[in-house]
C-alpha cells in the first residue's frame, strides 16, 4: 500500500525557489528580517535580482580587471578565508608579498643591491598607497622643519587639475593645502613648469600621474624632475617627488621601456601602482614601493606582537583578505616579462583599431594620445544638435558601458566620451564598437535635438536683448543642461549611481 501525505508549507524539500513563497515577497531593504529562508532560495533570489547589472566585461568606463584564467580564480577561492593581517599564521602568504614588492620595485629600477629587500607594501588599492606614500611626505618634511625651527603646520602639495579624487581625499583628511595646476584646452594634464613654479619651502611634494585618468596620457616626469632638480640647486630645498602609477606602471616597463618616469630620476621618492588595473588581478589590490628606508620615517610604522609575533605594519586598515596577494603574485610568475609585454602590446593594438574606426567616421575629434595608458577618449565635432551624454545613454542599448564626462576647470566646455581598452578587450569586440556607434550616430541623426531645443528660446530672448553668448558658453549650458537631464532621468528610475 502506498502512503502519502500532504506537502505542507515547511515541507521545503519539494519545493522549487520559484514555486515558493520566498518569491513572492520584497527583499528586505532597511531591517534584517525575522526569520531564516533556505540558503536555495537566498542564493537564487539575490543573483536574479544581480543580473541587472551592467556586464562586467562591457564596462568600457572601467580600468579595473574583469577577467582572469581559472587556475588563478581557484587560487582566489582557496585563500578567500585567510586574513592578510595573521602574518605569523600565514606566513607563506605575507612572503608571497615580499616577493611582489621586490618584482615591482625591480620593475621600477628601484636601487637595489644583489639579495636586497624592496620597501614597499600591498594595499586595497592605489586611493591607500597614495595616503600612505602622502603620510611619509608629510611626516619627512615636519620633521625637517621642526629641525630648522621652522613652522610646520601648513603643508602642501603640487599636482594638476587631472588628479583623481583619492588626492583630494589625502588633502583634506590629512591637512594638507592642494595646490593644483589648472588644465588648458587641448592639454589636458600637468604642466610642469607651472608645477615648479607653485613650489615653495612647503611643499611636500610634486605628484605626477603616469596615466591621466580623463585621457590615458602620461605626465612627462623626466622634465618634472630636471625643473625640480634646478630649483631645489637655487633654494637649498630638497621638494621630492612622488609618481601616481595606478594605470601606467604596469605598462610603460613593458611596452614604453625608454621613458624615464620611475625610480632612474633622483626625485622620484615613491611609487604607487594598482595591481587591480593592468597589474590584471581582481579589484582589491595595490601597491606602493619607496626609493629606500630612507624615504619610509620609520615612527609610521607600528609593530604589533598579539597575533604571535612582532609584525610591523603601514598600512590604514588591519583585516584584509588574501586573495588578491596570491592572484598578483600568479600574475607575475605565470605570465612574467613576456606575458606582460604581450598583454599590453595587445591591448595597445586593439586601442589603434578603436581609435581608427572612430576617425573613419568623420564625427569625432580624438582627445587622447597614442602614447598612454591604452584607451581611446573623444568628443564630437558637432554637438549642436546631440552630445556625448546622448551617446553614451543610447549604447547601453545594446551593452555597452562608456562614460561621459567633462573635462576639469578651465577645459569644463569640453566634453569627451571614454573606452578603456583592456587584456579581455579583443579585436572583434573593438570592430562590433564602433559599428554600434555608427548605428546610434544614425539613430541620433533622425531624432530632434532634444536639449539645444530647449535652449533655442533663451539664446533668442539673447539676441533680442542684444547679448550673444560664445560658442564655448553655448556649449557649456548645453552640457549643463544634459547632465541634469540624465541626473533628473536615473532619479525617476530610483539608480543610484
Amino acid at each position: 500500500m502506498v502512503i502519502s501525505k500532504a506537502a505542507s508549507e515547511s515541507d521545503l524539500s519539494i519545493h522549487s525557489t520559484f514555486a515558493s513563497r520566498y518569491v513572492r515577497v520584497s527583499l528586505p531593504r532597511f531591517k534584517m528580517p525575522d526569520n531564516s529562508i533556505p540558503k536555495d532560495a537566498a542564493y537564487q533570489i539575490i543573483n536574479d535580482e544581480l543580473m541587472l547589472d551592467g556586464n562586467p566585461r562591457l564596462n568600457l568606463a572601467s580600468f579595473v580587471t574583469t577577467w582572469m584564467e581559472p587556475e588563478c580564480d581557484k587560487l582566489i577561492m582557496d585563500s578567500i578565508n585567510k586574513n592578510y593581517v595573521d602574518m605569523d599564521e600565514y606566513p607563506v602568504t605575507t612572503e608571497l608579498q615580499n616577493r611582489c614588492v621586490n618584482m615591482i620595485a625591480h620593475l621600477f629600477n628601484a636601487p637595489l643591491g644583489e639579495g636586497e629587500a624592496a620597501v614597499g607594501v600591498g594595499t586595497v588599492g592605489s586611493s591607500e598607497a597614495i595616503m600612505l606614500a602622502g603620510l611619509a611626505f608629510k611626516r619627512k618634511w615636519q620633521n625637517k622643519m621642526k629641525a630648522q625651527g621652522k613652522p610646520h603646520d601648513k603643508p602642501n602639495i603640487v599636482t594638476g587639475a587631472n588628479v583623481q579624487v583619492c588626492w583630494e581625499k589625502f588633502a583634506r583628511y590629512f591637512e594638507v593645502e592642494l595646490k593644483e595646476v589648472k588644465l588648458e584646452d587641448g592639454y589636458y594634464v600637468m604642466d610642469p613648469e607651472k608645477a615648479v613654479e607653485m613650489v615653495d619651502e612647503n611643499t611636500i611634494c610634486v605628484a605626477a600621474i603616469l596615466g591621466s585618468t580623463l585621457n590615458g596620457e602620461f605626465e612627462d616626469v623626466k622634465r618634472l624632475n630636471d625643473l625640480l632638480v634646478e630649483k631645489n640647486k637655487e633654494t637649498g630645498w630638497d621638494t621630492p617627488i612622488h609618481v601616481d602609477a595606478a594605470s601606467g606602471g604596469f605598462i610603460a616597463p613593458f611596452i614604453y621601456p625608454e621613458i624615464e618616469w620611475d625610480f632612474r630620476l633622483p626625485l622620484v621618492k615613491s611609487i604607487n601602482v594598482s595591481g587591480h588595473k593592468y597589474g590584471l588581478v581582481y579589484a582589491g589590490i595595490g601597491w606602493v614601493i619607496w626609493r629606500n628606508k630612507e624615504d619610509l620615517p620609520e615612527e609610521l610604522i607600528f609593530h604589533i606582537n598579539y597575533l604571535g609575533a612582532d609584525q610591523p605594519t603601514f598600512t590604514l586598515n588591519f583585516s584584509k583578505g588574501s586573495s588578491q596577494v596570491i592572484a598578483q603574485y600568479y600574475q607575475l610568475i605565470r605570465l612574467g616579462y613576456e606575458g606582460y609585454k604581450n598583454i599590453m602590446e595587445n591591448c595597445q593594438e586593439n586601442t589603434r583599431i578603436l581609435r581608427e574606426g572612430l576617425e573613419k567616421t568623420e564625427r569625432f575629434n580624438i582627445v587622447s594620445k597614442e602614447i598612454g595608458v591604452p584607451l581611446v577618449a573623444f568628443s564630437l565635432k558637432d554637438n549642436s544638435r546631440h552630445n556625448e551624454f546622448e551617446i553614451s545613454e543610447h549604447l547601453r542599448r545594446f551593452g555597452w558601458i562608456v562614460p561621459a564626462y567633462t573635462m576639469p576647470a578651465n577645459a569644463e566646455h569640453v566634453t569627451v566620451l571614454r573606452v578603456v581598452i583592456r587584456e579581455d578587450f579583443s579585436r572583434t569586440l573593438a570592430e562590433r564598437l564602433v559599428a554600434d556607434i555608427e548605428k546610434v550616430l544614425h539613430e541620433l541623426d533622425t531624432l530632434p535635438a532634444r536639449v539645444t531645443a530647449k535652449l533655442a528660446a533663451t539664446a533668442e530672448g539673447e539676441v533680442s536683448s542684444g547679448h550673444k553668448k560664445s560658442p564655448m558658453e553655448v556649449q557649456l549650458e548645453i552640457t549643463n543642461v544634459w547632465k541634469k537631464f540624465v541626473a533628473e532621468k536615473k532619479k525617476t528610475k530610483n539608480v543610484i549611481c
